[in-house]
C-alpha cells in the first residue's frame, strides 16, 4: 500500500516494516509508524484534576509541545519509564529540559520532592 501526502513523496510501502521514507519532517514520520506499529495497546483514559507546581507544569507543557505530544501522553511515558526504573529521556531531551528549566525559572530538583509546601493563597484586595 502506498500513501501520498500533499507536497511530499513516499519511497517505500506502508506495511509496518519501518522502511518507509516520507518527504516530511521526522515527527510526522514517527507518528505514522507509531500508529501502525504492531503491539499497540488499547487503553481507557479518564479525566483527572491534579495540582502541580507551576514551573514544573510550564516545563512539561513546553516539552510536550516540542515533542508534539499531549501533556497526558508525555506524563504517561515518564511514569511508565519510572515504574520500570528506566530513564524517560534521551540525552538530547535532557538538554532541552535544561534549557526549558532555565526559561521557566525551575530550580527544584529530585531532592526537593516530598518537601514541597504550598504557599498560602494571597488575599486579593
Amino acid at each position: 500500500m502506498w500513501f501520498f501526502f500533499a507536497g511530499s513523496h513516499v519511497s517505500g510501502p506502508m506495511d509496518n516494516s519501518h522502511s518507509v521514507r516520507i518527504g516530511l519532517p521526522n515527527k510526522l514520520y514517527t507518528k505514522i509508524l507509531m500508529r501502525n506499529s504492531p503491539g499497540t495497546q488499547k487503553v481507557d483514559r479518564i479525566q483527572t484534576g491534579i495540582r502541580l507546581e507551576k514551573r514544573i507544569l510550564n516545563v512539561l507543557k513546553a516539552l510536550a509541545e516540542l515533542k508534539e505530544l499531549s501533556l497526558g501522553d508525555l506524563l504517561e511515558g515518564i511514569i511508565l519509564h519510572a515504574f520500570e526504573s528506566k530513564p524517560p529521556f534521551s540525552a538530547a531531551t535532557v538538554k532541552q529540559l535544561t534549557e526549558l528549566k532555565k526559561i521557566y525559572g525551575l530550580t527544584l530538583t529530585a531532592r526537593d520532592s516530598h518537601r514541597l509546601e504550598e504557599q498560602q493563597a494571597r488575599k486579593r484586595g
